[in-house]
């Protein structure tokens, strides 16, 4: 049995991707050698930034989905 998808959630994955692809970039930066995403600095850096911006990233996705499901 496969679980639905919540389309929101579908949009979202990407742009979490990037997000842990710009702090992975950004500690490695800091310590000036290569780190793997799953540093716990690049997570906590993560998570720090999807609690800063994950309530307007979900509320605009769910509106463009709304906006499309009316347009159609």
């Amino acid at each position: 049995m496969q679980i639905p998808v919540d389309p929101v959630v579908r949009r979202q994955v990407p742009v979490i991707q990037k997000i842990i692809a710009d702090e992975t970039w950004l500690e490695g930066e800091r310590r000036r050698c290569p780190v793997s995403p799953d540093d716990p600095a690049v997570r906590e850096n993560v998570c720090q930034v999807i609690l800063r911006i994950g309530r307007e990233l979900r509320e605009t996705f769910a509106e463009e989905i709304a906006a499309g499901a009316v347009a159609q």
